[in-house]
């Protein structure tokens, strides 16, 4: 196993002596085009996903359906996925063509959203923001280049996080 100095992680820490620095969180996004939704309408609740175009981003979700946070629990809503895309960037560039709605995190979409390229939908039912943090080891020093990183990036990441979707 290659040796690792640290790492970027989006969700929950494991309890096994990583060391973490938080520098902000991100939300998970349902997202479409302003033409896009003037042809086919603008889903209000998740379930009306079923009568729209998705786009499925296969990174980090199931292809058929989106988990959302519904009457207090964790629902699977079933979608028509039209496409299934295993690259962030592929996924929002469908989106921007009006090719269907989409969910990704809010840092892939956020310069789209700003710029009035994307909506995004179904705020009221989003899940709750993951933690992102950059985690290394603990115990004995912290190599030199590993402190340079965390002064560098640190900061850097804490700002951007903090200005997408914000």
């Amino acid at each position: 196993m290659e040796h690792i100095d640290l790492g970027i992680r989006i969700g929950a820490l494991p309890d096994n002596g990583i060391v973490a620095r938080r520098i902000g969180s991100i939300r998970r996004v349902v997202c479409a085009s302003p033409e896009y939704l003037a042809s086919k309408g603008r889903p209000e609740t998740p379930k009306d996903l079923a009568a729209h175009d998705c786009i499925s981003f296969t990174g980090f979700m199931q292809a058929e359906s989106w988990e959302f946070p519904i009457g207090g629990s964790v629902t699977a809503v079933p979608i028509r996925p039209r496409l299934q895309i295993d690259a962030a960037e592929a996924v929002v560039d469908a989106a921007l063509a009006g090719a269907g709605i989409i969910r990704l995190f809010s840092y892939h979409v956020a310069a789209a959203v700003k710029d009035g390229k994307l909506a995004v939908l179904l705020e009221t039912f989003e899940p709750p923001p993951l933690p992102v943090n950059i985690v290394y080891m603990g115990g004995g020093l912290l190599p030199l280049k590993v402190r340079a990183f965390l002064d560098f990036a640190a900061p850097r990441l804490k700002a951007r996080l903090a200005a997408d979707l914000s």
